[in-house]
This record gives C-alpha cells, structure tokens and sequence, in this order.
C-alpha cells in the first residue's frame, strides 16, 4: 500500500527532531509510504515576551495544529506531552504514546556548580512556575529569572545574559545532543518534573482508524498508562501552566506509583503524596492522588493561584 500520511508540528529544532523521529519510525515500518513534516506556528512560539501563566498556558503549543488535524490539513500531530492540555478537543484523541526519555529536570550552569553549590544570590532562569516553586523551596536565597524560548535559545541566554544557571527538561537537552552540556540531573525529591515530561504524544482524529493502525506499533504501553495516570491527576486538580503541579508515575513490577505535588507560588509550602495501584488503573490512581492532595490544602492553594490570574 502506498500511502501519504502529513505530520504536522512546531518549527523548533527539538518539535522537529521529534516529527523526523516518528517519521523514521512510521518509514521503518511502512518504507511504501509517502510521509511529509508540515511546520506549523503556534500562538506560544509567537508570544516570547510574556509569561505562558499570563497568556493562557499550555493550550498555546498545540491550538492551531489540533486545528490542523480537525480541518483534515495534517494526518497526526507530534507534541511534547507535557504541552498537552488536561482536555483534549472533541474529534480528537491521543493514539500513540512512545517510550518515554527520562523525564528529570536538569541543570545547567555557566562553571559547572551544583544546585547546592551556587552562591546565594545567584540567579536561575525558568519560566516555569512549577520549576520556580520546587527551587524556592529548597534554595529561597537565589532569584529567578524568566526565561523563554525554545531549547537553544535558552541555552545562549544562558551564555548572554545575567544567569548563573538555567533548568531544563532532560528529554530535550539529550534528544538535540546536548547531553555534555548537563551540570547535574536533578533528583525527583527535589524537582518533580511536569506531567508528561520525556514522552511524546502523537495526535490523531478519532474517526480515523486507518492512521490509528498505523501508529499503534510505535506505542508504548507502560509509558502510555503511566501518563495516563498522570494526565489523569491534573485533569482533576484542573491544572495548567498557571499552577505549580508536578507528577510522575512509573510501573516496577506489576504496580504503579504516583508521586505528586501542588505548591504555592513562593515555594513556602508544598503538598506532596505518593500513591500505588494497578497500572491499569492508573487513571484511578491519578484522581486518587488528587484528591489526596485537595484534602490536604492544595484546594486552598489552587483557589488562591486561580484568583489571582483571574481578570479584574
């Protein structure tokens, strides 16, 4: 069968390298097959000089090329997961979920000085707010700086302007070959990564199951209830880039563990908990963690946040 299938994704050179990856993994399988990489710009990749907490959060990334896939212009979408919203438009569903990278977060700095080593007072770029509250928490006497862009150009801000030290996802930082660049990876206890962070999320239209047979062999099926387990979580709590929220699950043996976290803005307080079930039901284990934490106090915190983003 020769067939022509379109890929659509972000320009920057991590969204590519992820596209040409399920490229040759869909080639590798189907080498008759006649695959294009459609680039497309996502109001995120326009707006640089404004905080995503400000501007409406992760949707930003990924609104016009799920456009894309609903008008029929593109066949499947590729994304990082971590940009995916909670809720997924109607007509559209997530087909395929890869084997995911490590998802730590890593730190980067200017003399190759570790977290604990940096000087009081130094200064550590992330525009992530749930970045930010994990450092505050356990370094409150560095500042933060904002810091947006694609990969690359956090890398050279690094190098440009006033930063000690910059964090990134280690997913990325290893896909663009980046891996020497990396001070140290930062232990879950003191950075929980975002939900979804290292896996990739391939979406499809969900009336259409030639494309949806055709990637089902790129899935990964302990990663894909992993982050099932994790999207899960964050759909109850209701969370976006607007809220410090962190979780990770992993499967050892036949048991799924979820570890989460909702903190305030200055990192003063943080809610965590780590709960276990069967990895299929990892969804139940991901609202079951949620509502661990809402009991807890994270309720008054999201409230607290959300009101504060709110317009006047």
């Amino acid at each position: 069968m020769n067939m022509r299938i379109k890929i659509g994704t972000r320009g920057s050179k991590l969204a590519l390298w992820q596209a040409h990856w399920v490229k040759r993994a869909l080639q590798k399988n189907h080498p008759s097959f006649s695959i294009e990489i459609i680039t497309l710009k996502t109001k995120g990749d326009k707006i640089l000089d404004v905080p995503l907490a400000m501007v409406g959060g992760k949707g930003l990334f990924v609104k016009e090329i799920e456009e894309a896939i609903l008008s029929g212009h593109i066949d499947l979408a590729v994304h990082s997961m971590k940009d995916m919203p909670a809720d997924i438009p109607e007509g559209l569903c997530i087909g395929a979920v890869p084997k995911r990278e490590t998802p730590q977060d890593v730190l980067i700095s200017k003399k190759d000085r570790l977290l604990s080593e940096l000087n009081s007072g130094a200064n550590i770029g992330t525009s992530s707010l749930r970045r930010a509250a994990q450092l505050r928490n356990i370094r409150p006497d560095i500042h933060i700086l904002p810091l947006r862009g694609n990969l690359d150009t956090r890398l050279r801000k690094l190098a440009t302007e006033n930063l000690d030290a910059v964090i990134l996802a280690a997913a990325g930082v290893k896909r663009l070959n980046l891996e020497n660049r990396i001070t140290e990876y930062l232990d879950e206890n003191i950075m929980l990564p975002a939900v979804g962070q290292g896996a990739l999320c391939i979406e499809i239209r969900e009336n259409n199951p030639e494309i949806a047979q055709i990637i089902i062999d790129l899935d990964h099926p302990h990663t894909h209830m992993a982050i099932k387990g994790e999207r899960a979580f964050l759909g109850h709590l209701e969370g976006g880039c607007q809220v410090p929220i962190a979780a990770h699950g992993k499967i050892e043996g036949n048991t799924f563990i979820l570890s989460g976290l909702v903190a305030d803005m200055d990192g003063r307080t943080i809610i965590r908990e780590t709960v276990s079930g069967s990895p299929s039901q990892s969804e139940t284990v991901g609202i079951e963690l949620a509502e661990r934490l809402l009991s807890k106090g994270a309720k008054t915190i999201l409230e607290r946040i959300y009101s504060s983003f709110a317009p006047p």
